[in-house]
């Protein structure tokens, strides 16, 4: 369920209702205990301080609540939020445009962080430091620096690739958050509350099955009780219930585990077609018409935590557990499984 939508307009629906749900402050956040708590410090101490906050990296997989942290550190300092990413800047004047146009005490949310390129990332340094950039006028001998004081201000970064950061750049933020995977009882919890904003009557046991269908995600767990939401009104339920959720998400094919269509797919290719592997990336993904990147950053990842698959230096290996998921027998014969 975490494929991206080709229709312009279920995009922006999306994107909507994401706003929608998204909680506009620290006591609202659900979830990741320790990164709230370390973030109140830091936000607190900067407010008795009369200062701006430190500069934070947020790092963990998509989903997971960064670009929501992002705004709630702006909301509750009382600033401004500007918003960009990595790859949108592709050379040093488009960031030395952004800078100069933050007020003083906003925060500057920088998505993907580490896909910046070197001459923005290396600017980024003297701006966070010093809060100056030095805008090159003219060519060759000519050339001169100008110097650009800037106002205080915040930047928080976001990656989902921490090890993909510079040490110089990663060494430049004062707080860094690793975000974690949700346990199943604080996604339930999004998940009534989100339920509460739209309006949707739901069981505590419905908001429990898709908890533990959202493979730790709270944007999947909110994709997923839309698509509750919307099962229950066209087939005339007034309460989601265990047994509505369960129908809904086997209509999208999400199984009991959280597991998707691709996933399936990949799974089932690695064991029924090349016997449990080794098997290359390229030849996995061609063999379920998906591109290598798909696999490798959609399928993958969530197959290797739940132990289902594993990767080798000779290629991908489906698991013992695996093949029990998709209700097969594993090959005795091929030494490579692993337990």
């Amino acid at each position: 369920m975490e494929h991206a939508e080709t229709d312009p307009y279920a995009q922006v629906e999306e994107r909507d209702y994401e706003a929608a749900l998204r909680p506009k402050t620290l006591a609202e956040f659900d979830g990741q205990p320790r990164v709230r708590e370390q973030l109140a410090l830091v936000l607190d101490a900067a407010r008795h301080r009369g200062t701006t906050p430190d500069h934070v990296l947020l790092s963990g997989p998509p989903g997971l609540g960064k670009t929501t942290l992002a705004m709630i550190i702006a909301e509750e300092m009382g600033v401004g939020l500007r918003i960009s990413s990595g790859p949108a800047i592709q050379h040093a004047g488009d960031l030395a445009a952004i800078l100069s146009g933050l007020d003083e005490g906003e925060v500057l949310f920088l998505d993907e962080i580490h896909r910046l390129s070197r001459p923005a990332e290396e600017m980024l340094y003297l701006a966070m430091e010093d809060f100056r950039v030095d805008v090159i006028v003219g060519k060759g001998p000519g050339a001169t620096a100008i110097p650009i004081e800037l106002p205080p201000f915040t930047l928080v970064g976001a990656t989902t690739r921490a090890g993909m950061l510079p040490g110089p750049l990663r060494d430049r933020f004062g707080f860094t958050a690793q975000l974690d995977f949700y346990d199943p009882a604080d996604l339930s919890g999004i998940v009534a509350n989100s339920a509460g904003k739209l309006g949707v009557s739901i069981h505590p046991d419905a908001t429990d099955e898709i908890a533990r269908r959202s493979r730790g995600t709270p944007r999947i767990a909110n994709r997923l009780l839309r698509r509750v939401r919307d099962f229950a009104q066209v087939k005339g339920h007034p309460q989601a219930h265990r047994a509505v959720a369960r129908a809904a998400l086997e209509l999208y094919e999400v199984d009991e585990r959280g597991l998707d269509r691709l996933d399936r797919a990949v799974l089932g290719a690695l064991c029924n077609l090349f016997d449990g592997g080794p098997v290359g990336l390229s030849t996995l993904a061609l063999s379920v018409g998906e591109e290598i990147e798909t696999v490798s950053e959609v399928a993958e990842p969530f197959l290797i935590r739940e132990g289902l698959l594993v990767r080798t230096p000779r290629g991908r290996v489906a698991t013992r557990a695996g093949y029990a998921h998709m209700g097969l027998r594993p090959p005795a014969q091929n030494p490579a499984l692993f337990d």
